[in-house]
């Protein structure tokens, strides 16, 4: 199969014969997803059943019947599409609804490709600029940008992206976009959006192995997610400023490379001693999250691929909540329960913050031992929490564990999944 082929949801088998309990049926060239009306894991089993469909070489998916609503749809389109076919499901119902469906489809594909390009196609200052790019196609209000790059990173003191980025041919950069419906500057900022935007992660000095390297075109998966969720808060009428921020960096070796054992003095006066090049991520979003600080934003949302510990924690099916304002984690878990994206909260107290310890620093950015050691995901969640106002409260770290797969699975296609941006579109959203 090639072309378009209609799909229809149905809850009882249409064939009597062999295929009668299976989830996918093909009769005469339609292919009908049979899940029981109350069925238990129905968004899963439908994103099975569409990563199924996909396999059989279905070009384009038209879904067709009365019985399909925007979850099921939505979550057909999660496993049906993949590279070079991240839009090819036409949905179904009234206007509305299929626009809704579209719009969100759209951003989730730009975001999941913009993960998926190679870092040739895609260094940090490309990165910074297509983002801008795309968030002002999506409105026709003056949204205003700043990229600070190269030696200006470190004459404004933007110590973590500038030693992160500097070993690396192509430069590093900080953007900071201001999406403000108002149009007036004396506006207050609701909240700011932080993404760690690694192109490349070699591990630096830290060097990774070429199986840890292989993947880490996708580093900068948390940009792509914070920036899809402001793309899809707009799309879906955001009448709040929010600012964007995204860290852009090569983690590279050479002779101008930061090391192990160098000393940074952040803005805020704390001094970090690196013990590991490869836990880099960390370092540039502490700049990101000064910069968010300097708004006084009544919530700081931060994403990043950060930590190989919270994949571990979580098998990759969740991603990973970190906060210590309690009351706004269960929010979130609230909303990405609703709108159907794993998400488990991990272990964070403020003394999380000490769990690095430097006899040279205030802290160090990591353990020097494989993995950064035990509890390593809730460890550079505190070391975060040291560049956040306000104690803490009104920030979310998502540690997204659930952001890319290597290889296909039973539920997803190779690459980018998009996870967390509807998560965080909805808490941009909330009243």
């Amino acid at each position: 199969m090639t072309h378009t082929v209609t799909i229809e949801l149905i809850h009882q088998a249409k064939d009597c014969d062999w295929q009668k309990k299976n989830a996918v049926q093909v009769i005469n060239n339609s292919i009908y997803i049979c899940i029981e009306k109350n069925e238990k894991f129905a968004f899963r089993k439908m994103q099975k059943a569409a990563r199924t469909i996909e396999k059989m070489g279905v070009n384009t998916a038209k879904l067709v019947g009365d019985l399909w609503n925007v979850e099921s749809q939505w979550a057909f389109a999660l496993g049906f599409t993949c590279v070079n076919k991240l839009t090819a499901v036409e949905f179904v119902g009234d206007e509305n609804t299929v626009n809704t469906l579209n719009d969100k489809l759209a951003i989730y594909a730009w975001a999941r490709d913009l993960t998926n390009q190679t870092p040739s196609q895609l260094p940090p200052e490309v990165l910074a600029q297509s983002t801008i790019d795309f968030i002002n196609g999506l409105t026709t209000l003056d949204v205003k940008s700043k990229i600070i790059a190269k030696e200006q990173l470190e004459k404004e003191g933007w110590v973590g992206v500038f030693n992160v980025g500097k070993g690396s041919a192509n430069p590093p950069c900080l953007l900071e976009l201001d999406f403000n419906p108002s149009q007036n500057e004396t506006t207050p900022v609701a909240a700011c959006l932080v993404g760690k935007g690694i192109t490349f992660d070699s591990g630096g000095y830290s060097i990774k192995g070429n199986v840890g390297m292989f993947d880490m075109k996708s580093d900068m998966g948390g940009a792509a997610v914070v920036a899809g969720a402001l793309a899809l808060a707009i799309r879906q009428g955001l009448n709040k400023r929010v600012k964007l921020i995204l860290c852009c960096a090569e983690n590279m070796i050479s002779s101008s490379a930061y090391k192990v054992s160098d000393i940074l003095t952040y803005k805020n006066g704390v001094s970090c001693e690196i013990a590991n090049t490869d836990a880099e991520g960390r370092i540039v979003l502490a700049d990101g999250l000064l910069l968010a600080a300097q708004s006084s934003p009544d919530m700081i949302i931060d994403a990043a691929t950060l930590t190989g510990a919270s994949v571990m924690a979580t098998g990759g099916d969740y991603s990973a909540l970190f906060s210590l304002d309690q009351s706004l984690a269960e929010q979130a878990i609230n909303i990405a329960k609703r709108v159907n994206e794993p998400l488990w909260q991990l272990p964070l107290e403020s003394w999380h913050q000490d769990k690095c310890p430097s006899a040279f620093a205030d802290t160090a950015n990591s353990r020097p031992q494989k993995g950064g050691g035990a509890g390593g995901a809730s460890n550079a969640a505190g070391f975060l929490s040291r560049f956040v106002p306000n104690e803490g409260k009104g920030w979310l770290h998502f540690d997204l564990s659930a952001a890319y797969n290597g290889s296909s699975d039973g539920y997803w296609a190779a690459g980018a999944t998009g996870l967390g941006i509807a998560t965080i579109a909805e808490l941009l959203l909330a009243e």
